[in-house]
């Protein structure tokens, strides 16, 4: 009898353990992706994430179509917080600006407004002819005026 309880702790202490270091083990991080030269040519895209976290909210860019080619170009935009709602017009918001320093409103929005997290893509009108960078300015997320985020295409 004593030997039947000794072991059934035994495995209740193994399964905890094991429960206990399966849900504290570390999570995968994605990592951003390093500014390829070629991006002209390639139908493959992988930009690098740029992050700006200020105050409370978090907010990361990533272009997903900006080819010479396209007709639209996309950026991906996350926008976290815990404490301030997002509900910003990011059509009004957000602005493009190529190297000579001319902006370009978006055309669309493809995500929800509103809450602690949003996820959508920011489309505009693709730069002809290919500019050697661009940046995005977003004013007015969680109390900061304007947020920057710029690449080198060439």
């Amino acid at each position: 009898m004593k030997k039947t309880i000794i072991t059934i702790l035994s495995l209740v202490i193994l399964i905890g353990s094991f429960l206990i270091f399966y849900k504290n083990r570390p999570l995968e991080q994605k990592k951003p992706v390093i500014n390829q030269t070629d991006q002209q040519t390639s139908t493959k895209q992988n930009w690098e994430s740029k992050i700006d976290d200020q105050t409370a909210v978090t907010v990361t860019i990533t272009p997903t179509d900006i080819l010479s080619q396209s007709k639209e170009w996309k950026f991906s935009i996350v926008m976290d917080t815990h404490s301030v709602e997002l509900d910003q017009d990011l059509i009004k918001s957000a602005i493009l600006i190529d190297d000579m320093g001319k902006e370009y409103k978006p055309r669309n929005w493809e995500g929800p407004v509103g809450g602690h997290h949003r996820e959508g893509v920011l489309v505009f009108n693709a730069i002809q002819p290919m500019p050697k960078s661009v940046e995005i300015k977003i004013k007015d997320v969680g109390g900061i005026q304007e947020r920057s985020f710029k690449w080198d295409l060439k």
